[in-house]
């Protein structure tokens, strides 16, 4: 009996290690990595190369949104000063999200999550009710999973040692860095 397919919008290999265990058990994974937010784009390939060769290793399915940072930009216009996990922060996830819920539904899977809610340095709450809000407009299905939980974020990081990812020194937008 084959599993329901899960789509799993990843940020990066380092977040998406624990996640892809966690739900491999119960799905089939599918990775979809959008992330528009990431600067510079040198940062955006080097995340995505390492999710890459982490899913074909895994032999998990990898789907890349094409990368338009201007897009991002321009819907972050007057939230440049805003402080971490401010309203700048959900309305990036609310973004990357979006456009999770569309790729689902092109591609008939009816349940999507994120691997954000593992980082400690994000409102798994703000995340969460946000992927619900997007499901519900869209008769999908949000799995809304605080992946941090139970030391979520702990195991994700023996992953990342263990497998020797990159791993960033910021959230991966420009506003971040500073």
């Amino acid at each position: 009996m084959s599993k329901e397919k899960i789509l799993i919008h990843a940020c990066c290999a380092t977040c998406a290690g624990y996640v892809l265990e966690q739900l491999s058990a119960d799905f089939t994974p599918v990775i979809y990595y959008c992330n528009p937010n990431i600067h510079p784009e040198e940062e955006y390939v080097l995340r995505s190369s390492e999710l890459q060769k982490y899913a074909a290793a895994q032999n998990i399915s990898f789907f890349e949104d094409p990368y338009d940072p201007r897009q991002w930009l321009a819907q972050m216009k007057g939230l440049e000063n805003e402080p971490e996990k401010g309203i700048r922060c959900d309305r990036c996830f609310a973004l990357r999200l979006q456009k999770t819920a569309a790729y689902a539904s092109r591609n008939n899977i009816s349940i999507f999550t994120t691997t954000l809610t593992i980082s400690p340095h994000k409102s798994s709450q703000h995340i969460l009710e946000i992927g619900q809000k997007i499901a519900d407009e869209n008769c999908l299905k949000f799995l809304a999973r605080n992946f941090k939980k139970q030391d979520g974020y702990k195991k994700t990081m023996e992953i990342a040692r263990s497998q020797n990812f990159y791993r960033q020194k910021y959230c991966g937008c420009v506003y971040s860095v500073r």
